[in-house]
């Protein structure tokens, strides 16, 4: 039998080998590492996790946490490995990142249908006689990415995006930060950093007359708008922040039972809790920079950084004008491409690329249909985002309920999560049982 050969063995590219493995497909896994790291990778493992450790809303209501849902109900191996190694995070699904990438190296390393090769993949492989995934991600390699620009005849597309820092909790001031979850009752899974109106302004002050890390200067900024470095959103307005990720709404500070003008807001990085993620604080500033400007943040006086925040370039195709809906190249049917590669934005979205091609890709070895999921289902409306968008004007997307089909009637905003919840998850059961996936 023939191997299908995914190259890439970041989220998508595990998630669809996995897949695979389990419906008794034999599966070639290239990962460049260790040989090669991207500028944003440390790792070893297989799905590093190079930005945040949260894949976000656990809310079973909410857009992601019904994705996730419809992953565990198709088996997903990043999900579940997410779930096994989770920290503390509120209503958000967090992770240990170093266990998580372990667990779901080791699970791959072990079956017995997948080979996984350390091997830098530079143009796209003919493989004539079977099928490949192409899930190289949004660090896709020079060569690779030039080699996906000639295949598909349309000029690379690329955006950038910036990684929050992490910091040694040993390094924290405790009297000054305080425990507390938005909302929840209890302590709560986060940290908190209060700024009263002179530490904002001169936080704000800061930022817009700060050094960052240089571009290259014949490379164009394109960032995606779920994910702007801290200083971008700083530039568009004094209070921009206040209203973003560093809102203080439910945040009260119990040693004075005041809310604050803002909060910076650290959530756990690992199960040990010895470091924290900077909440929303992606960044481009330079790491002098960083360590200046942070430091003058209440209770990050004596910050260590374990992780300074950096930017590096995401590229992802055109998928309206590449791309079926069963995740084929419409030039070569036998090459499905995954994760955010294919326009897609965020952890879970990414793995559930990789999800749909491992399924597809082995229906595909079966001599059976490839599918495309129900509009209804989280994992529909992804992909209708990716086939159905404007190409002059797209660009990648998180998973959201505007991806969804109109209401047909009116219903009350209150009830929408849920109503859409359970119209998705019977949409999913029928198609499963229909197509017995």
């Amino acid at each position: 039998m023939n191997e299908v050969l995914i190259i890439g063995g970041g989220l998508a590219g595990s998630e669809a080998a996995w897949q695979l493995a389990r419906r008794g497909c034999r599966v070639k896994l290239f990962d460049m590492k260790p040989h090669k790291f991207s500028p944003a990778h440390e790792s070893e493992q297989l799905a590093e996790l190079v930005c945040s450790n949260s894949l976000r809303s656990a809310d079973p209501h909410s857009a992601v946490g019904l994705l996730k849902d419809e992953m565990r109900t198709l088996d997903s191996l990043i999900i579940k490995s997410a779930d096994q190694t989770a920290v503390p995070a509120g209503r958000a699904l967090a992770v240990d990142r170093e266990l998580f990438a372990r667990t779901i190296t080791a699970t791959l390393a072990n079956h017995p249908l997948v080979t996984i090769v350390r091997e830098e993949i530079t143009t796209l492989p003919e493989n004539k006689n079977g099928f490949t995934i192409l899930a190289t991600g949004p660090l896709t390699s020079e060569p690779l990415a030039q080699s996906l620009a000639e295949f598909t005849g349309i000029s690379r597309l690329y955006f950038y995006d910036a990684i929050a820092p992490i910091l040694h909790t040993e390094s924290l001031d405790l009297e000054i930060i305080y425990q507390k979850s938005r909302y929840d009752d209890g302590p709560g899974d986060y940290l908190n950093c209060p700024l009263g109106e002179a530490d904002y302004l001169h936080f704000i002050n800061s930022l817009n007359t700060a050094r960052y890390a240089p571009l290259r200067n014949f490379e164009e900024v394109k960032y995606f708008e779920g994910c702007l470095p801290i200083e971008v959103m700083s530039s568009r307005g004094v209070d921009t922040l206040r209203y973003g990720p560093m809102k203080p709404v439910g945040l009260e500070n119990p040693h004075t039972g005041e809310l604050p003008h803002a909060v910076v807001q650290l959530r756990k990085e690992n199960r040990q809790g010895t470091l924290y993620n900077m909440v929303g604080f992606q960044t481009k500033l330079t790491h002098g920079e960083q360590m200046r400007i942070f430091r003058r943040l209440p209770g990050l006086e004596r910050a260590e950084f374990a992780r300074f925040g950096s930017i590096h370039r995401n590229t992802f195709i055109c998928a309206p004008e590449v791309l079926l809906p069963t995740l084929q190249s419409k030039k070569n049917p036998a090459l499905l491409v995954a994760g955010q590669l294919s326009g897609v934005e965020g952890y879970v979205e990414s793995a559930a690329m990789g999800l749909l091609a491992g399924i597809n890709t082995a229906r595909l070895r079966h001599n059976q249909e490839p599918l495309s999921p129900p509009q209804h289902t989280a994992l529909g409306a992804l992909c209708a985002h990716l086939i159905d968008s404007d190409p002059s004007h797209f660009q990648p997307s998180n998973v959201n309920f505007g991806l969804f089909p109109a209401w047909e009637k009116k219903v009350a905003k209150r009830h929408r999560g849920q109503i859409r919840a359970e119209r998705s998850r019977a949409a999913l059961r029928e198609w499963v049982e229909l197509h017995r996936i």
